[in-house]
């Protein structure tokens, strides 16, 4: 899981993170005109030319229309690799998201992620994050139930998983995060009437994504060992969602 409202950077250091900033500072217009100038009409893919989203065993994503959050309004958006690789491998390559994703490199290496979940049986679906039409973050969401994480934790049928990352870096650290998990979550429970439970696992080490799920109505169920790190188990509840 990457680093969700990823905390902003010590600047009583001095000269030295300043020039660093200065220096991080074109990449980050670079990141913003690329999120501004795409579009949902974008061609697809010319090698799959109709990029099919499987979605039957997540109740079709695609038609789950959009939702009003503070931040705007949000539509999850299945993604095109013809239309959305560029900009999700430039995320990808942020060196706080890579650290935790390990999907940095040539776009190839996050086509390649993208087209196992578009090719495979849909239990599990990349989608973009759109906030008034401009994307700001990438979203999968998972059948945790049908998941190797299954293994790990008393899974009920139908649990539903969401790993996410937040695009911009302007846009961590303000708590943006909090607010897509908790409106992400509610479209679940809304849109998928057998789900009682959403799930997600970051890693131990990211303290900010743990906060961001804490702060996003889920809570903290358990330590889990996976394979590729030591996870926090974080659960939202749809008995608690008026709730927390």
């Amino acid at each position: 899981m990457p680093p969700i409202d990823h905390p902003a950077g010590d600047r009583a250091n001095g000269p030295v993170d300043d020039v660093e900033d200065t220096l991080e500072l074109p990449l980050r217009i670079q990141d913003d005109l690329l999120a501004r100038q795409w579009a949902p009409e974008a061609p697809h893919d010319p090698a799959h030319p109709d990029d099919a989203v499987p979605g039957e065993l997540l109740d079709d994503p695609e038609r789950w229309g959009p939702t009003t959050t503070s931040e705007g309004v949000l539509r999850l958006l299945p993604v095109r690799v013809g239309r959305d690789v560029t900009l999700i491998s430039r995320w990808m390559n942020d060196p706080a998201v890579a650290a935790f994703w390990h999907l940095a490199g040539p776009e190839s290496v996050t086509a390649a992620h993208l087209r196992a979940q578009l090719d495979g049986d849909g239990r599990s679906v990349p989608c973009l994050g759109v906030l008034d039409d401009v994307p700001v973050g990438y979203f999968e969401l998972y059948r945790a139930d049908l998941d190797a994480l299954a293994r790990h934790y008393p899974a009920r049928p139908h649990d539903t998983g969401i790993h996410l990352l937040i695009g911009a870096v302007a846009d961590r650290g303000r708590g943006m995060g909090s607010t897509l998990l908790r409106a992400v979550a509610d479209l679940v429970f809304d849109r998928r009437p057998h789900c009682t439970r959403v799930v997600a696992e970051p890693d131990l080490r990211n303290a900010p994504s743990v906060a961001a799920f804490l702060s996003g109505g889920f809570r903290f169920a358990a330590e889990v060992d996976l394979p590729d790190k030591q996870a926090a188990l974080m659960v939202r509840d749809r008995t608690l969602r008026s709730v927390l």
